[in-house]
């Protein structure tokens, strides 16, 4: 997304600035129409935010410092290290291992640890230009928490008369000038104590961010008329910073620029064409899509006039049947399936028929001369084998034995 553009910005005059009989306007610099991406910023801003911190570790011998020794196995306790001694609690009690009351911790923390992350140049400045574009847009400042209802108009610039003043009640009449104090006002009541053990490092107080102040000439006396006032931040528009334009990683802070300080941001962060002045081949970051409304683009007229008409009759593929299991597909492929699976079923009954017919004739009973006529012949083989194994003509007998007398 990218702020709203407009081509002009009205200077706010303050009391005492010489009249005339319109406001003072400023051309809008390129660098509220980029592009702004909270991932950048949010991303940028926690790895800027762990450059601050200080190494910090338990100490080394914490946990460590006595002479225990297991007692080993075969006396019913665990076999950890143990206190020696006696007379006293701590004698017989665990020690050294990270489940010991006095032990030391798991993997104890070092100071060798990676506290400190680089980040590229070009994302900073990304982050940078997001954040400034953000803080023109005002529904991202009132998301922010930012009360800005009775403020003219965003981005607030504000005459370089701001920059004299000296004493911290003529800035606070400064902010009711332009409608700023009910913000500073919110960040007033916001001074609150810390839960949790931040109160016993140094971190006692909490309260909310009220404006920015951003001014361009360098030594301006707003910086001691303005700093004490709770949550306000001044910054010199050479210096801007991440950490103050979108603190806690959160776009749309509050700015009030001085009229010098909007007019360097050209100078300082150059055009989508032309470079930076400040910064050496610096130009900002172009959009991909020129209008990100997608849902405009497509129902375009230009769009929809070329696109294919929608495809009301769906189509869609027809199950496949497997011809194993449905004839109908089986004869497609093989027309003859038919006359051979006939032929199958009329050569099984055949068979069937064949086999129940010579079952039927074995199971047939029989008549009395088919009776007689069998066991005739049943005697007649019985008596010749009789004859074949007689002994009376044994030189037959001895030839048909093989045997030589």
């Amino acid at each position: 997304m990218a702020a709203a553009a407009r081509p002009l910005v009205t200077v706010q005059l303050l009391e005492g600035d010489m009249a005339t009989d319109s406001s003072p306007t400023v051309h809008l610099p390129d660098v509220m129409r980029a592009s702004i991406r909270p991932d950048i910023v949010n991303f940028t801003h926690a790895n800027i935010s762990k450059n601050k911190r200080q190494p910090y570790a338990v100490s080394k011998k914490a946990g460590h410092q006595t002479s225990a020794e297991s007692w080993g196995t075969g006396r019913a306790v665990s076999r950890i290290p143990r206190v020696p001694g006696g007379g006293t609690h701590r004698a017989g009690q665990g020690a050294f291992g990270n489940m010991c009351r006095g032990g030391r911790m798991f993997a104890p923390t070092k100071i060798w640890r990676r506290w400190h992350r680089k980040v590229n140049v070009n994302l900073k400045r990304y982050a940078i230009v997001s954040a400034i574009a953000a803080s023109a847009v005002p529904s991202l400042v009132q998301a922010r928490g930012h009360r800005i209802e009775s403020v003219p108009e965003l981005p607030l610039v504000v005459s370089d008369s701001v920059e004299s003043v000296e004493k911290t009640s003529a800035a606070l009449k400064v902010l009711k000038q332009i409608g700023a104090f009910p913000d500073a006002e919110k960040a007033k009541d916001s001074h609150a104590i810390r839960p949790g053990k931040g109160k016993m490092r140094n971190r006692r107080y909490i309260n909310r961010k009220g404006p920015l102040i951003v001014y361009g000439t360098e030594g301006a006396k707003l910086v001691k008329a303005f700093r004490n006032i709770p949550g306000i931040d001044i910054v010199n528009v050479e210096r801007l910073n991440l950490l103050k334009l979108a603190p806690g990683g959160h776009l749309g802070r509050f700015v009030i620029w001085t009229k010098s300080a909007f007019e360097k941001l050209d100078s300082i962060y150059g055009s989508f064409e032309k470079p930076s002045l400040k910064k050496k081949g610096y130009v900002l970051p172009r959009s991909k899509m020129v209008n990100a409304d997608l849902s405009r683009i497509i129902n375009s007229d230009e769009v929809q006039s070329v696109v294919r008409p929608i495809k009301r009759d769906v189509k869609r593929a027809p199950m496949k049947k497997n011809p194993l299991k449905n004839l109908n597909t089986l004869l497609k492929l093989n027309p003859y399936a038919k006359t051979a699976r006939r032929m199958a079923v009329l050569a099984e009954a055949e068979r069937v028929k064949a086999k129940k017919e010579k079952l039927d004739k074995k199971r047939k009973p029989i008549t009395k001369e088919e009776a007689a006529a069998i066991k005739a012949a049943g005697k007649a083989w019985y008596q010749t084998m009789i004859s074949d194994s007689d002994y009376t003509e044994f030189e037959n007998f001895t030839k048909w034995l093989g045997v030589s007398q």
